[in-house]
């Protein structure tokens, strides 16, 4: 092992094996060549040889790829895939040795800011960023993509051992549901751009279901005996093909007479594993089409379609049901996730002390009479 200053004034460090030099790198004080030194030298004392990782990371990344397309499902496969799109050209182009914890840190900062380009055609966009639970996936298959290289003897260490995902700063899209009342006066403007789609609509709000999961329902899961209701016992999002629920897990949502008429009219002329919720042509529904058909920009009121989600939970809460058969229904995994809602109707806390607020004199603002406020 040799370190030696450059013309530059740099420090070039070159490691040898015997006589044979099987690496080299040039750093800006001698701490740091020494360093790194003493690092390939473990590395190779271990069996790794330096040479190896001086192939570009995304050349390594294609051989890994056409590994795991045989060796791991096919939903972990996908995720593994858009490593290829989302990990920045520059970390693809570094030498697999040289890949450090601060580049994996800067492709996370990056993806959470701004979502490399898809294609092409899409040059002229602005590009939009990933979601934190999107850029938390990515970060899984990175990890999982450079231990395999570490069991192969290509590095010494996992880069993103370490490294979390930091929180995205951007304000987060906040529930806005419908009321009772809303979510009828919408469903008189959805029916008269299209009725079939506007009962789906008004089924989802009263159901709680995911889309993903409205579009995988078929006539078989629609029962009346005990009770009417729904098994959701599958999703088919969009582009990916049919799979388990997301807490994988199937659960039964109860049909109230507000909707039970309509799902029974939507069965009408079907076998049993026919699709349930479909356009009045009986194809499966798709997002883009049924905003479109409904004019949602117009006839949304500002919302999303999983709003219509949020509806549910909140028109279970307000009439009364308890918060546990709420997390049944909606399919939570943490009673957290249903105490949203709560948390978004007001408490019994909250509507009590309301009542001691409006109660007497001074309630139209200001302390009662006698009360002196310091």
């Amino acid at each position: 092992m040799t370190i030696r200053k450059t013309p530059g004034g740099r420090f070039r460090a070159q490691l040898k094996s015997g006589r044979l030099s099987v690496g080299s790198r040039t750093f800006d004080t001698k701490a740091e060549a020494a360093a790194w030194l003493k690092r390939e030298r473990a590395a190779l004392d271990g069996g790794i040889d330096p040479r190896a990782g001086k192939e570009p990371t995304g050349r390594v990344l294609e051989r890994w790829l056409m590994m795991r397309e045989y060796t791991v499902a096919l939903k972990t496969y996908r995720a593994d895939r858009d490593l290829a799109r989302l990990m920045p050209i520059s970390l693809q182009r570094m030498h697999l040795s040289a890949v450090t914890g601060r580049d994996v840190a800067r492709s996370f900062e990056s993806l959470l800011s701004t979502a490399p380009r898809r294609s092409a055609g899409a040059r002229g966009r602005a590009p939009k960023p990933l979601e934190y639970t999107s850029v938390v996936r990515y970060r899984a298959s990175l990890s999982t993509f450079f231990a395999w290289c570490v069991r192969e003897r290509l590095i010494a260490t996992n880069p993103v051992t370490g490294v979390a995902v930091p929180r995205s700063s951007r304000e987060r899209a906040e529930m806005n549901p419908f009321t009772e009342a809303d979510l009828e006066r919408h469903f008189e403007l959805w029916a008269q751009r299209d009725e079939t789609l506007a009962n789906v609509l008004l089924v989802l709000g009263w159901t709680g279901l995911r889309w993903a999961e409205a579009r995988a329902l078929i006539v078989a899961d629609f029962v009346e005996v005990p009770t009417p209701g729904l098994l959701v016992r599958r999703s088919d999002p969009e582009g990916v093909g049919r799979k388990a629920t997301k807490g994988r897990t199937s659960r039964r949502v109860p049909l109230a007479n507000r909707v039970l008429p309509i799902v029974r009219d939507l069965t009408n002329g079907k076998a049993a594993g026919d699709l349930l919720l479909t356009t009045a042509q009986g194809a499966q529904l798709h997002r883009s089409a049924v905003v479109r058909t409904l004019h949602w920009a117009t006839t949304g009121g500002g919302r999303r379609l999983h709003d219509l989600r949020h509806t549910a939970a909140c028109l279970w809460l307000s009439r009364g049901v308890d918060p546990g058969t709420v997390q049944a229904w909606c399919g939570h995994e943490s009673i957290a996730t249903t105490n949203r809602y709560l948390h978004f109707l007001g408490t019994g806390a909250d509507q009590a002390g309301l009542s001691r607020l409006n109660e007497g004199s001074g309630c139209a603002g200001g302390a009662r009479d006698g009360v002196r406020l310091e």
